[in-house]
């Protein structure tokens, strides 16, 4: 399985990172010069990796328009969010301890159609944002209960989340739901 700097990068990641390398131009932290490298670099990328490269040092971390990050959430005595255009690996650890965990899947890359989460909750929560056709289900001694609500095709990808909690929560918010045309 390829690592997430090694994912092949989309036209519309290209185009996130030009909007960021345009802005520092309009504020002066790059030249013109710096700003027609950087593009040529951008357009002639190929992996996420050579993309999250070109912008490292115009913004802090949490702010770059790429995550490729894949280590452990946990929000112990506080509230700890991943999201934005980032790569979820095929498992993630998330840990709340007397927090809330914070996960954002709507512009995420799934790095496998089936991603686990090992979710350790201790008086904590996990909140799960999904896209359409994101199937979440949680796995907890040995039960398995779905918890997205609206229907998805037999070929999904899939979130388990596989909890280990003392009186934890899981929930997953699901994009409301379009009404049916007459």
């Amino acid at each position: 399985m390829p690592q997430p700097h090694e994912l092949r990068a989309s036209d519309a990641d290209r185009e996130r990172i030009a909007q960021v390398l345009q802005d520092a131009h309009a504020d002066g932290r790059l030249t013109l010069e710096e700003l027609e490298e950087r593009l040529g670099t951008l357009y002639a990328a190929r992996t996420l990796g050579d993309l999250a490269q070109l912008t490292r040092d115009l913004l802090p971390a949490d702010e770059q328009p790429l995550l490729l990050d894949g280590s452990p959430v946990a929000a112990i005595f506080k509230k700890e969010q991943r999201g934005g255009r980032w790569v979820v690996p095929a498992e993630l650890d998330v840990t709340a301890m007397f927090g809330m965990t914070r996960l954002d899947l709507r512009d995420a890359i799934l790095q496998n159609r089936r991603v686990v989460i090992n979710a350790t909750l201790v008086f904590g929560g996990l909140e799960i944002e999904v896209p359409e056709g994101l199937e979440v289900v949680r796995v907890a001694k040995d039960k398995t209960a779905r918890l997205t609500k609206q229907p998805t095709g037999p070929d999904a990808p899939v979130v388990e989340v596989r909890t280990s909690n003392f009186l934890g929560e899981v929930k997953v918010k699901e994009p409301p739901r379009r009404k049916k045309r007459r």
